[in-house]
């Protein structure tokens, strides 16, 4: 299983910035894929989910970042508009299984910095 980001940088305050997740080796269908961040010292941080149907989003994020899924590419998406210095993180991919046995992956993780 394979989950590899892309897409992060330094930007300024007020820009936009896209992550992209490539997932191999699941069935990509049986899985809630998410975004997460965390930065030193401090514990990883729901950023947003997604299913076929539903979408969660922390309320930091909400409004200014839009999570989306490609299931036939096998990608989900971050796009992330209105970036505040405090969006500084590494972002990770993060897979949830939720048909039949449980199982989670995650990615490398990119990193994302935002100057003020």
């Amino acid at each position: 299983v394979q989950l590899v980001e892309s897409g992060g940088g330094l930007v300024q305050a007020g820009d936009s910035l896209r992550l992209s997740c490539a997932a191999s080796g699941i069935i990509f269908s049986f899985y809630r894929m998410g975004w997460y961040r965390q930065v030193p010292g401090k514990q990883r941080e729901l950023v947003a989910t997604i299913t076929s149907s539903r979408t969660n989003y922390a309320d930091s994020v909400k409004g200014r970042f839009t999570i989306s899924r490609d299931n036939a590419k096998n990608t989900v998406d971050l796009q992330m508009n209105s970036l505040k210095p405090e969006d500084t993180a590494v972002y990770y991919c993060n897979a949830e299984k939720i048909v039949g046995s449980a199982n989670t992956y995650w990615g490398q993780g990119t990193q994302v910095t935002v100057s003020s």
